[in-house]
């Protein structure tokens, strides 16, 4: 008897961006009931190889088949018609619309009828199969981060997806949202689907996977079984190349209050308002903050930068009450600023690098005078930043959106981490960063608590919060419902006090 072919097989898959070539030759099967893991530095490739087999690329050389037949994928219609769902990190859903609606979207009807009751029927069937359910008539607006995702997923198996795509899918879920995503995984398994699992969570990965691929510069590096005899760290090194040191959190005495927080109130009235927030940041401490993704993680980060002005309450940076809140005036405190979005926030992308990393103390004499900008003393200070934060950058003078995630991080790091900030608020600071690059932000992060500053680190990421705090600062719903010792925290206390769960029920 002749075996079944592979659900999907890809050979020699090549993508070339101008000079740049993407994937390499890169080889990937998936058979029925995996749950395959793709691992890789950034840059490495593993987002073009999913973008060409969802039909948002062309390859420029190799081939696709599915169950054993060529496939031609031009767009994502041709993928869907084929079996293939992607769920991407950022959801393509419309909140005015509601659950039944956003499942319709796209779906062919009986001449101009559209057909609810078979969606309806598809939804009650993918519950009973991957235990995931939502209510038809509830709007997508209203559904927390974790459900929109869940709606994501039903939308691609009601389409009769038989390869599921997840790109970082528990990013934003809590631990209890990220084990019911995997009891649904693994059931997708055991009904004869293929999973391709993309994350940077390597716990994850070793926990959830039958098997691992590993891409490094855009070339299979490695195939592994998942038996657990291969580590974290292995894994680690076999993206990177190199040997990976996680960094070392040494004791500090704490110091001063850098930073506090009373009784903080923002006009907005909804969920993401802030309501009451009371938090303190020591010297020598970095104070973690927990939360699903929307419940007031941003308006806080934009309370201590001086983007947002609260409606009540005060702010204190070493005892000074802040009165007039402005960036401007929070940076003369001594607090600087990792924002969560790099890219539209943190840097202007299309500035040379050199602007980028003197543009918040331009005004300084050292960088001009009289109005007369001084080009030798900018191009020396970011040369200097550069070698000092190991950024890849051809010159102070390259685009900063040409640099990858992980340089573009390092040169916020090299900009606010120059002037000696008393204070460092950093807000999502290693999303989407691999290991290498993590790690890096993590060490400079630990050293500036070493020498006496506070830092708050704001984070949906709960191993970065667990590795790096001294005490985590849960929010739900625009309050804080605990601050732990990091000696009495553990992972499912902090995650039942995210879903909004009491600390005297956790």
């Amino acid at each position: 008897m002749h075996e079944p072919p592979p659900l999907l097989e890809m050979r020699g898959i090549t993508k070339r961006f101008g000079a740049v070539t993407a994937n390499d030759g890169i080889d990937l099967t998936l058979a029925a009931g995996e749950i395959v893991g793709l691992l890789g530095e950034n840059g490495a490739g593993k987002t073009t190889l999913m973008n060409i087999l969802f039909g948002a690329y062309d390859a420029d050389a190799g081939s696709i088949r599915i169950q054993g037949r060529p496939a031609t994928i031009r767009n994502s219609a041709d993928a869907l018609a084929l079996g293939v769902g992607m769920v991407h990190q950022h959801y393509h859903l419309v909140p005015s619309h509601t659950v039944l609606e956003n499942l319709m979207v796209g779906q062919a009807g009986a001449g101009w009828r559209l057909n609810p009751r078979r969606i309806l029927d598809r939804l009650k069937e993918v519950d009973d199969r991957y235990g995931l359910y939502l209510d038809p008539q509830t709007l997508a607006g209203d559904l927390t981060v974790g459900q929109q995702q869940r709606l994501e997923i039903i939308k691609a198996l009601v389409r009769g997806a038989r390869i599921l795509i997840l790109d970082e899918p528990t990013a934003t879920l809590t631990p209890q949202e990220a084990q019911g995503l995997f009891r649904a995984m693994t059931a997708m398994a055991q009904n004869g689907m293929g999973v391709i699992f993309i994350s940077h969570k390597l716990h994850e990965v070793r926990a959830i996977t039958t098997r691992v691929i590993i891409l490094r510069q855009g070339r299979v590096a490695a195939t592994l079984a998942n038996d657990n005899q291969t580590s974290k760290r292995q894994l680690a090194e076999l993206m990177c190349g190199q040997p990976v040191t996680p960094p070392q959190k040494q004791s500090v005495q704490r110091g001063e209050i850098l930073l506090e927080l009373e009784n903080i109130h923002t006009a907005n009235g909804s969920r993401r308002g802030l309501k009451g927030i009371h938090l303190k940041v020591h010297a020598g401490e970095i104070v973690g903050v927990a939360g699903v993704s929307g419940n007031g993680q941003r308006e806080l980060a934009d309370v201590v930068a001086g983007v947002l002005a609260p409606s009540a309450g005060q702010m204190r940076v070493a005892g000074h009450a802040v009165t007039a809140s402005s960036p401007r005036t929070l940076q003369a405190l001594g607090v600087g600023r990792i924002p969560e979005d790099r890219m539209g926030t943190g840097l202007i992308t299309t500035l040379p690098l050199s602007s980028n990393i003197v543009l918040p103390r331009i005004h300084e004499r050292r960088f001009s005078r009289f109005g007369f900008l001084k080009p030798g003393a900018i191009r020396q200070f970011t040369r200097n930043r550069i070698q000092q934060f190991g950024i890849k950058a051809e010159s102070s003078g390259v685009r900063a959106g040409t640099l990858s995630g992980g340089n573009l991080q390092k040169a916020l790091l090299a900009r606010e981490l120059a002037w000696n900030p008393r204070v460092l608020l950093a807000a999502q600071p290693t999303r989407g960063l691999d290991v290498a690059a993590a790690g890096f932000v993590h060490e400079r992060f630990l050293a500036l608590r070493q020498q006496g500053s506070g830092v708050l680190v704001i984070s949906e990421d709960l191993e970065e919060l667990f590795l790096l705090s001294d005490r985590i600062a849960v929010m739900f719903e625009g309050r804080i419902m605990a601050v732990l010792p990091i000696e009495t925290a553990s992972v499912e206390r902090v995650g039942l006090l995210m879903a909004g769960v009491k600390e005297e029920a956790a």
